[in-house]
């Protein structure tokens, strides 16, 4: 936008001056005589084709097009002295068609500009202007760094914190004073709290902004609010609704100010652009209220590249010259900033010396309240005197004349110590007053400092807080560490039992499967004998069925020949008795020799068909004794074989199952049994 507006311009002389409307340095300015402007116009003629396209740097000037790009150094002309003349003007002269140089012309245009900086609306036209120039250089400057730096911008990056100080002097161009007891202030808080009445969004910013505890001045607030706007990425937004109710802006703004007028809405305009950029701001740390807001005109000035040694010296001038006018800019706002600390300093020194005047003034009215008090008894006593002397009528005269003489003079110094006593008086009211002002600001003052032991207890208290969760954090992780260890520890022996475990499992799958090759070994070799041995136990189990229900015919005949007479059937029924006894004792012995037989061929058979044999071989009525309660079985209670010891147990005494070496498939063990397997697996190695 400057290089549009730089080619825009037309080549006759303009008048430059920064854009605080100070004065430029000795340094910026030089005399070329005619002889030496007509050379250097034809050595610029000559070397045009040469000179690169960009001016060498940027000058801000209260002429009709904003910033333009400066002659080279060998041509500016100051005009001719002028006695009274307000503000020195820089002529920036260029060479003419013919080569020619129309000083004449130029002095006119000198002339009518000093004329018109004479006029206060001109000298605001040129402000406005310097500060939009100044604005857009600032937000096209950060907006270019940020894109380059590619990050979240702080409040220590140096073109944003130049943004906001410009921005800050836009908003104080032509603000109205309002007197205080203090004297007067310029402050822009006033306007930008009149936001949120226009956008409702705002009120969310201003309120955060008041209830930050560090902001004691409307500057500071001001600030913070610029920030937290742009921060949103809305303070373009926030501007044009301001800048659009002028009704509004005339309560704070002077009518020619910057925000009146048309530069305002271009510089809302040129906002816009800042919601690319993310920014995040730190309220708490910054010291918003005492900060000093100066334009660094460093960060806009920019030099060009140059051909010849003359022009690179005029440039090297021109910038040390610019350099000069910062540095004397820095040491008057420094001079100003130390001023205001004597003044600050002067005043405290006064308030101590007003303090110790009361209290001596204090003092000098009880003085003279008592010196009063005499005064009074004493005239009195003259007066009762004066009184007897006219009475008696016998004094003399001139004894008379002394004493009216002398209540004279007491009357006198009477009125005169009432006079002083009023005028002490007066001065007591005075120095009282001053005190209550005093006193209100220190009771102000106490305010603050007992919030800020408040704030300060609250931190100790929340510092506290934040040790005991850290010990108890810390106490925790250590148990949570020694119950991982311990899990570790746990997990090992674990893992360790596992492959204890997995190995016997691997030496009983190969136990068993050489099991399984010798049962099909022996069924290949005994398979027809088995058959046969089969059938043959299949005919005693009949054979011992068939007995079995004789044996009950005997028992129902036995009954039945007792009801008919116990005398009679006496000698029967021993015999009977006896004899069926032999019989079953016999077919026992048989069917157990049997059983034997049957075992020590087909050693495959299961251990409950085994058992049930046995039962049957024993008959109904044959019961047997748990090992470990002494229960006797029954029909409906069970007794179970142990396969590791032999014995007999009940289902409670023998309710668990292990892999034992004998056998593939868990067996039935009883309840010591399986303590003491368990022992000697956990104990045996890998």
């Amino acid at each position: 936008m400057a290089e549009a507006e730089r080619a825009a311009l037309p080549p006759p002389a303009e008048s430059c001056r920064d854009g605080a409307g100070a004065e430029v340095p000795a340094g910026m300015e030089r005399r070329a005589e005619p002889g030496e402007a007509a050379a250097a116009a034809a050595a610029e003629e000559e070397e045009e084709e040469a000179r690169p396209s960009s001016p060498p740097f940027f000058l801000l000037y209260p002429g009709h097009g904003g910033g333009a790009a400066a002659a080279p150094p060998a041509l500016w002309r100051p005009p001719a002295p002028r006695g009274g003349a307000g503000l020195p003007v820089l002529v920036l002269s260029y060479p003419g068609p013919d080569g020619a140089h129309s000083w004449e012309d130029l002095t006119d245009v000198v002339e009518q500009l000093r004329d018109d900086s004479e006029d206060p609306n001109y000298l605001m036209a040129n402000e406005r202007m310097n500060l939009m120039n100044m604005a857009k250089l600032s937000i096209k400057g950060l907006i270019e760094s940020a894109l380059n730096l590619g990050r979240t911008l702080d409040s220590d990056y140096a073109p944003l914190q130049q943004f906001f100080v410009v921005m800050e002097h836009c908003l104080k161009h032509g603000l109205k004073a309002k007197k205080t007891f203090l004297g007067q202030n310029k402050s822009f808080w006033g306007p930008l709290e009149l936001v949120e009445k226009l956008v409702p969004e705002a009120a969310e910013i201003t309120a955060s902004v008041k209830d930050l505890p560090g902001l004691k001045t409307p500057v500071g607030r001001g600030r913070a609010w610029l920030r937290l706007a742009l921060m949103q990425k809305k303070l373009s937004e926030y501007m044009k609704a301001l800048i659009n109710r002028k009704d509004l802006l005339s309560e704070f703004y002077e009518p020619n100010a910057l925000m009146m007028e048309e530069e305002g809405a271009i510089i809302a305009g040129l906002l816009v652009g800042l919601n690319v950029i993310d920014a995040n701001f730190c309220m708490k740390g910054e010291d918003l209220d005492s900060q000093v807001g100066v334009i660094d005109f460093s960060m806009y000035l920019k030099d060009g590249n140059s051909t010849k040694g003359s022009e690179g010296d005029g440039q090297i001038t021109a910038i040390l010259d610019q350099k000069n006018y910062v540095e004397e800019l820095n040491r008057h706002l420094s001079a100003t900033v130390n001023n205001l600390q004597a003044k600050v300093d002067a005043l405290e020194k006064s308030n101590t010396k007003l303090t110790e005047e009361l209290a001596v003034a204090n003092n000098r009215i009880i003085t003279l309240q008592e010196e009063m008090e005499r005064v009074k008894e004493e005239s009195s006593y003259i007066l009762e005197s004066s009184r007897k002397v006219t009475k008696d009528r016998t004094a003399d005269g001139q004894a008379l004349t002394e004493a009216r003489k002398q209540l004279k003079e007491e009357t006198q110094l009477r009125l005169d110590v009432e006079k002083e006593l009023e005028a002490q008086i007066g001065m007591r009211q005075e120095m009282e007053l001053a005190m209550k002002m005093l006193e209100k600001d220190v009771c102000e003052k106490q305010d603050a400092l007992v919030a800020l032991r408040q704030q300060l207890d609250d931190l100790r208290a929340l510092k506290h807080e934040l040790s005991f969760k850290l010990q108890s954090s810390d106490m925790g992780v250590k148990q949570k560490s020694e119950l991982n260890s311990r899990l570790e520890e746990k997990t090992n022996q674990m893992a360790a039992t596992i492959k204890q475990l997995e190995q016997r499992l691997r030496q009983a799958e190969k136990e068993r499967q050489l099991a399984q090759q010798d049962n099909r070994l022996f069924k290949q070799e005994f398979g027809d004998k088995i058959n046969s041995l089969q059938l043959e136990v299949e005919e005693l189990s009949r054979q011992r069925n068939h007995l079995e229900l004789e044996l009950r015919r005997e028992r129902d005949r036995w009954c039945h020949s007792q009801q008919c007479g116990q005398e009679h059937k006496k000698g029967p029924k021993n015999w009977l008795r006896q004899d069926g006894k032999v019989k079953i004792q016999e077919e026992n012995a048989k069917l157990k020799q049997a059983l034997r037989e049957e075992n020590s061929v087909l050693p495959h058979r299961s251990p409950s068909s085994k058992q049930e044999e046995q039962e049957q071989l024993l008959g109904p009525g044959h019961a047997e004794m748990c090992q470990l309660c002494q229960e006797e079985s029954s029909r409906n209670r069970r007794k179970n074989t142990c396969k590791n010891c032999g014995g007999t147990f009940c289902e409670a005494c023998s309710v668990h199952e292990l892999p034992l070496p004998s056998s593939i498939n868990p067996e039935r063990v009883c309840n010591p049994c399986h303590q003491q397997l368990i022992q000697q697996y956990s104990s045996s190695p890998l």
